[in-house]
């Protein structure tokens, strides 16, 4: 193992030993109690089986058999989640063959940001997370599972669906994913014409014929955005089925794998031939191997904030600095849209998670050492999976290179010695920034401020031709207490468009730009928001602002005197008030009052 690893894994475990020791004996004390249909009461055992069918009562309830929960995202809203609609069938049936039973204990919302993106939705996004963990912890609450399988895939659900699970810790859980959809535009086709249409190059039909061709689909969508981070932080925790994550939803594959889980978590419940519940899997080490694999693939900034909840949801403290640390010792392996012109087909085509998680491995930068749902450990996930002719699965090994080094490489000849994520520090607070994305030549930007408290403000002063030179864009307010922290993806079209005309752009906020981070260098997540005080107040037109991305550093280069003296802005009343109405923003008001930074990982629990 390299010394960077083991010392930031050894210093997390010192940070959380009192935390994590009081959640294990929480777990070891579920454990310990008798299995749910002998320890309730006649009335309840009635009320939790009264629809199953008469032999899967007998079996559960008289013959012991073991009753596995399914808590699914399903909805047909989501192209994501769409093919989920099958799935309980399929499990039920590889169930049954195996001598169990299953009950959907329940489904949780799921919500596309690219639906709401830019649109006044958007601010329940990321407060979806943590009502999704709420209602995973509605659905199993019930009690009466030996294991449970989860159905999610996109951008909160799966963070969601990990934090309920692991307040749930004795339950061994498998994660069923979905698969991408299949290949259509290009994203860097799509994001061109983003930006013609932002210039009125081209008009509203083009534009929509464009993102019809490249969202075309059941499935993921094809960028390596939050979604399909998602799915590569799960294969390299070890809770998938291997090399589950990036199989299409309707390939016979997908059906096989799907099945796979089944028997997976029955192999790992209590009384099977492995114990391995959720809260004992999900240690240091399994938290250190997720954080370095989004750091190796350039994976989504939003996982900055999610895998801090995640991880405390498991009794583990982790910060920026961890993320920062493990950045400068991780080799960039992969290089898919936006890091790079691939989408996640031709990723996984290349070797995928798979190649990345090996190469991971055999370089030190990941412990092996770690339980996984897969009888064979996390070296398991560094394999490929098929069904030979009878249609049984197997994992063969790798090929030694990469099927394009242009996508994948190994970790002796990485795209960059570090990862793609870079800590940024100043009198602006604390932010992120996702230097995979960014040209070597914009990784160090200093012009003037220009201030903005929404992303319709900027919009429109793009509009009207007042940006055509070189700035940096502040958007403040837009922080979790402010207004939910939204994402700010309409705002890539236009400094993109500036940019192109060669004047020199960044954009700093205390909102989100998550996995489709692009070209512009955008300082994120800064810390504390603007609402609770955070030097982002203070900022005025005019100062000048130095985002530098290669020594990590944020700063207004204002006097010292004159920044320590400077009163604070206050967000407006007006846009107060717009951000506490409408579109059930009011029902989400005690979360944005109790919700905690973003470095902190915007819990609203604790």
């Amino acid at each position: 193992m390299k010394p960077a690893i083991v010392d930031v894994t050894q210093r997390i475990r010192e940070r959380s030993a009192s935390l994590r020791s009081a959640y294990l004996a929480r777990v070891q004390a579920a454990i310990d109690r008798p299995r749910g249909a002998d320890r309730m009461g006649c009335a309840n055992v009635a009320h939790a089986f009264a629809a199953l069918p008469a032999n899967d009562k007998l079996k559960v309830v008289a013959e012991k058999a073991p009753n596995i929960g399914v808590v699914t995202a399903y909805n047909d809203m989501l192209s994501a989640h769409q093919p989920y609609e099958g799935f309980p069938a399929v499990i039920r049936d590889e169930a049954h063959r195996l001598g169990a039973t299953v009950q959907v204990a329940g489904g949780v919302p799921a919500m596309c940001d690219g639906v709401t993106q830019g649109l006044p939705g958007m601010e329940l996004s990321l407060f979806s997370r943590d009502t999704i963990a709420m209602g995973t912890a509605i659905a199993l609450t019930h009690d009466v599972f030996d294991a449970a399988l989860l159905l999610g895939v996109c951008d909160k659900i799966v963070p969601g669906l990990l934090i309920g699970a692991l307040h749930f810790g004795h339950l061994p859980c498998v994660f069923v994913p979905a698969g991408p959809m299949s290949t259509g535009l290009s994203n860097n086709e799509k994001a061109k014409v983003r930006e013609q249409f932002a210039q009125g190059l081209v008009g509203r039909d083009r534009l929509l014929e464009a993102e019809s061709a490249a969202y075309h689909g059941p499935g993921t969508c094809t960028f390596y955005g939050t979604a399909n981070s998602n799915q590569m932080l799960l294969e390299a925790m070890g809770l998938h089925v291997p090399g589950a994550a990036f199989v299409h939803p309707h390939a016979g594959l997908r059906e096989a794998l799907t099945r796979e889980a089944v028997r997976s978590v029955l192999s790992i419940r209590k009384g099977g031939q492995r114990f391995r519940p959720i809260g004992q899997l999900v240690d240091e080490r399994v938290i250190v191997n997720a954080m370095v694999a989004l750091l190796a693939t350039g994976g989504s900034t939003n996982h900055l904030i999610h895998w801090v909840a995640v991880a405390r949801a498991a009794g583990i403290l982790i910060d920026w600095t961890d993320f920062s640390d493990l950045s400068h010792a991780t080799p960039l392996l992969a290089r898919v849209y936006p890091n790079g012109s691939a989408d996640v087909n031709q990723f996984q085509a290349a070797g995928g998670p798979g190649f990345v998680i090996r190469e991971l491995i055999d370089g030190g930068f990941m412990h092996a050492d770690v339980a996984t749902v897969a009888a064979g450990g996390l070296r398991e996930y560094g394999t490929l999976p098929a069904q030979d002719e009878g249609g049984a699965l197997r994992w063969s090994a790798l090929p030694a290179e990469s099927g394009d080094t242009a996508i994948v490489r190994t970790a002796a000849a990485p795209f960059s010695a570090e990862g793609g994520l870079k800590l940024l520090t100043g009198n602006l607070g604390r932010a992120v920034i996702k230097v995979s994305a960014v040209p070597e030549d914009r990784h160090v930007i200093e012009a003037p401020a220009r201030v903005f408290t929404s992303q319709e403000h900027l919009l429109a002063a793009f509009k009207s031709g007042e940006l055509e030179r070189d700035l940096v864009a502040v958007v403040r307010f837009q922080g979790p207490r402010a207004n939910g922290m939204p994402e700010l993806h309409k705002l890539t079209p236009p400094l993109a468009v500036l940019q192109g005309k060669g004047f020199k752009v960044a954009l700093v906020t205390d909102g989100r730009m998550s996995g489709a981070s692009g070209k512009v260098p955008a300082a994120i997540h800064v810390s504390p928001e603007a609402l609770a005080g955070g030097p982002l107040a203070k900022v005025r037109d005019g100062d000048l602002i130095r985002l530098d991305a290669v020594a990590g550093t944020l700063e207004a280069r204002v006097d010292a005197a004159d920044w320590a003296a400077r009163e604070p802005a206050q967000i407006t009343a007006a846009a107060a008030d717009t951000n506490a109405h409408g579109l059930g923003r009011e029902l989400f008001g005690g979360l944005r009052r109790n919700v905690l930074s973003a470095e902190e990982g915007a819990c609203t629990w604790l």
